[in-house]
């Protein structure tokens, strides 16, 4: 059984270890390990905690296998790094992290992004109520759809 709660500080290394380990298939989809969530410090995810809500999910060992982050500007919540150890995909995790992290953020309009190349990231927010609104191109490789909720919307 797969328990959500909030992260404390004595998690944020373990979390961005799975960070680590999480984003190496996104890096694949660019054949390229120079993406952000592969460089970020220790150092920037206690930012994270310290300005915003970082979840954790834990497995019946109390190992982190999930994680998401959010934070919240003039009435939006940024939701971002939902990840998901690979070994525990395709279970509805992900939907799970993403519902509890809105929980904590109630009527509020949301708004994420993720790259066009992530056709299951995709499908599974589209999915959960997301909307795409705009995309924005990094380079030649690399473009991204943002995406929006509001949570008073039912779906």
């Amino acid at each position: 059984m797969c328990i959500i709660k909030k992260a404390e500080r004595i998690d944020l290394q373990e979390i961005l270890q799975l960070q680590y380990l999480a984003y190496q298939s996104e890096a694949a989809l660019f054949g390229s390990r120079d993406i952000p969530p592969l460089k970020q410090t220790i150092d920037e995810v206690i930012e994270e905690f310290n300005s915003g809500v970082i979840l954790k999910m834990t497995d019946d060992k109390n190992t982190i296998i999930g994680s998401v982050r959010a934070k919240e500007s003039n009435g939006t919540v940024y939701i971002g790094k939902l990840m998901i150890h690979p070994h525990h995909r395709h279970k509805g995790y992900g939907s799970r992290l993403l519902s509890e992290i809105e929980g904590y953020f109630p009527d509020k309009r949301y708004e994420l992004f993720t790259s066009t190349r992530s056709l299951d990231n995709i499908r599974l927010y589209q999915k959960l109520g997301y909307t795409i609104f705009t995309r924005k191109v990094i380079n030649d490789e690399l473009e991204f759809v943002y995406m929006e909720k509001n949570g008073n919307d039912q779906y």
